[in-house]
């Protein structure tokens, strides 16, 4: 039987999986984007992801639902007929409690409704909404790869779910996928079971989305926090670390007001689960202003001279397009590791990765 491709080794597989097509950029009035890995071996715990609304799901077919949700869920459920969705089944629910009232069915159904056009109206703005995940899994080899590819899998199904549910990500989402990081107190299987061997799948998570008007709205799981180069001045800008919220890396803390916070590890206490208010914001002010997004095997936010050192390149490429901007800054940092083999200190070397967001307008 022919095949398609010829078979992949797992290492080529998971760098594939974890390397974006170009064609999936999203192209955004006023924002140009890109982003790129080097893995520090055949593969590494880096990822990339963009998030493409319009090209990933069907925007208009999602809207039309949620639209014909709207005043299906409205509609009484004539004696005798089967529940046509959930609300028909909730309130078929309310009916069998003694205390029900047609009125409280009445009102349910309009509060459903609304939730509804709310879905709508949150998925009209996606169209000039673009998102970008950068995962870094510790370490860079196969086992990281696949804890980064395991990320990229849950944060797929669950922003299925959430579009689905409310028409945007939400700060539910984040936890979630946090909770899927977390150690088991019963673990799945035999790994993690060894005292020797400590193990625990570690990655970082920084996820945001751009709106035309520069304005980036983001959430930080122990990742290096973005960068904001400055067009006017031709240098990063403080844009302030106190306003900035950033939780420990996937899986390493779990809030207490989760239901099912006993069944899982938690390296220290974290009163609530993530709300609105926790959710970064920056404002690109103006043209030309570039929001610098990368991993640790660029810049891991100790050292003052490798920040400047990054700076000139970002400042002698600040007109040209984030493509080769990310590609100088890569190229930059690659030098730099070919300085470290030759001071025999290639355990420092690491998976790269970049991604520049400039507003052009």
């Amino acid at each position: 039987m022919k095949t398609l491709q010829p078979d992949l080794g797992i290492d080529e597989y998971l760098r594939k999986r974890l390397t974006p097509a170009e064609v999936s950029v999203p192209q955004l009035a006023g924002i140009d984007m890109y982003g790129r890995s080097i893995p520090a071996g055949e593969v590494g715990g880096d990822l990339v992801e963009y998030v493409n609304f319009q090209q990933l799901y069907d925007i208009d077919a999602r809207i039309a639902r949620a639209l014909k949700l709207s005043m299906d869920y409205l509609e009484h459920l004539p004696e005798g007929m089967l529940p046509r969705n959930l609300v028909d089944v909730h309130v078929g629910w309310m009916q069998s409690r003694p205390e029900f009232g047609y009125a409280d069915a009445a009102e349910y159904r309009k509060a459903k409704r609304s939730e509804q056009l709310r879905i709508a109206e949150d998925l009209q703005a996606t169209r000039a909404t673009a998102g970008v995940l950068l995962v870094d899994a510790q370490g860079h080899d196969i086992i990281s790869a696949k804890i980064a590819s395991t990320v990229h899998d849950t944060f797929q199904a669950f922003i299925l779910s959430d579009l689905d549910r409310h028409g945007r990500t939400t700060p539910d989402m984040f936890e979630r996928i946090n909770l899927r990081m977390a150690e088991s107190v019963t673990p799945r299987n035999a790994l993690g079971c060894d005292e020797k061997e400590n193990w625990r799948e570690n990655a970082t998570m920084l996820y945001g989305e751009i709106c035309p008007n520069g304005h980036f709205r983001f959430v930080d799981f122990g990742h290096p926090p973005p960068l904001v180069f400055s067009a006017e001045y031709g240098r990063f800008m403080d844009i302030g670390k106190s306003s900035i919220v950033q939780f420990l890396p996937l899986g390493m803390t779990i809030p207490e007001d989760h239901p099912d916070r006993n069944r899982y590890l938690s390296m220290v206490p974290r009163a609530h689960r993530m709300d609105p208010s926790e959710v970064s914001e920056i404002q690109l002010m103006n043209f030309g202003d570039i929001l610098f997004l990368h991993t640790d095997g660029v810049y891991d936010g100790s050292d003052e001279q490798d920040r400047l050192q990054i700076e000139q390149v970002i400042r002698e490429h600040q007109n040209e397009p984030a493509k080769a901007i990310c590609n100088a800054v890569l190229a930059h940092a690659v030098r730099q590791d070919e300085r470290l083999r030759q001071l025999g200190e290639e355990d420092r070397v690491d998976d790269k990765t970049v991604i520049v967001i400039k507003r052009t307008q």
